[in-house]
């Protein structure tokens, strides 16, 4: 087998590190599809902590991660709950540092998360029949900041986390506020609002 000999060459000045391109998600309507402002977890890694850390920790992941939202996992790929920034400040670590005469700084992951079996998930098959209006519809009926996309069970296996929306990104996306939209006052409402 004959070897090559590679050229090589030297670097003049003002040589720079090509970077990714990153371009801003596109710009979408309330008419737009609703899969259009979902976070695909098959092209985006999730952000993940352990329910062991500390509430500082998770913040901190957050912001090296860019996120406002952390699956909480103990083994991958398997998600027991999230937390969110809005846990980490709310109304329950206060509650749980006077119930249990601790500092906030012992809190855990663990003490704020919301278990997943405490989620309304959207089910990715009705996702993909709606719009950004019945996405921004079921956020304020709910009153989240996050909603989780799930495909259901099925002979494949069992249900699985596909995707994320956050009230944020829809936000951003739209390049607006979300308009005050009439609210679902019962789950039967929000899935014919999905259907």
């Amino acid at each position: 087998m004959s070897s090559h000999c590679l050229p090589t060459f030297r670097f003049t000045d003002g040589a720079c590190i090509a970077q990714t391109q990153v371009s801003p998600p596109p710009s979408v309507t309330l008419d737009s599809p609703a899969l259009s402002v979902m976070t695909d977890l098959t092209e985006v890694r999730a952000a993940a902590i352990s329910a062991d850390l500390s509430l500082a920790q998770a913040e901190q992941a957050m912001i090296h991660q860019g996120v406002r939202m952390l699956f909480v996992m103990e083994r991958t790929p398997c998600v027991d709950g999230i937390v969110t920034l809005d846990m980490l400040h709310g109304a329950k670590p206060i509650k749980i540092v006077q119930q249990r005469h601790v500092r906030r700084t012992d809190l855990m992951v663990a003490d704020v998360m919301s278990k997943l079996s405490d989620l309304d998930v959207l089910d990715m098959a009705a996702l993909a029949r709606a719009t950004v209006c019945d996405v921004a519809a079921v956020l304020q009926s709910f009153g989240m900041r996050h909603l989780l996309v799930a495909e259901s069970a099925g002979p494949r296996g069992p249900a699985r986390i596909c995707g994320v929306i956050s009230h944020t990104q829809v936000e951003r996306q739209l390049g607006a506020p979300l308009p005050a939209l009439p609210v679902a006052r019962t789950f039967a409402e929000i899935e014919l609002a999905l259907a």
